[in-house]
């Protein structure tokens, strides 16, 4: 099962506050395992929300927000993609990880839908465009899966 695993955004990651040697140190040592335990797919660090836009949808008509975003608490401030055999298997991983900020901390992790989620709806015609789109980003980083 693959999962996106999320660090949360804390007042300090959202004001720029970079990590320290030591734990670039110690994350580095938790992604090699992670590396060699055949569980990681991708994972990177997110700059602060006031780098970022969002796009919001009303039905046709979308609207471009400049952050900084205020909850900070519902912000990512980095993510993993793992490979795991269960959802217990990736808490188990995370129990593992450095905390990740300095003081209090959390990683949310959820599944990403497989194929066979979709049910139906998923004809054949659109799990092979979508099996040739991932073909075609395979070289990116992107995981090919359906």
């Amino acid at each position: 099962m693959r999962l996106m695993v999320m660090v949360r955004a804390t007042t300090d990651s959202e004001q720029g506050v970079m990590p320290t040697q030591e734990l670039l140190i110690q994350m580095g040592k938790f992604n090699e395992e992670l590396v060699k335990a055949g569980v990681l797919l991708a994972g990177e660090g997110l700059h602060p929300s006031a780098k970022g836009k969002r796009v919001h949808f009303t039905g046709p008509k979308r609207t471009v927000l400049d952050g900084p975003f205020a909850e900070t608490k519902e912000l990512i401030a980095g993510f993993w993609l793992w490979q795991v055999k269960s959802m217990e298997e990736a808490v188990e991983w995370v129990k593992r990880c450095p905390n990740p900020m300095p003081g209090d901390s959390e990683i949310e992790i959820r599944p990403v839908f497989e194929a066979e989620d979709f049910g139906p709806a998923l004809t054949p015609d659109i799990r092979a465009n979508e099996k040739h789109l991932r073909a075609q980003t395979a070289g990116r980083g992107s995981p090919s899966k359906l």
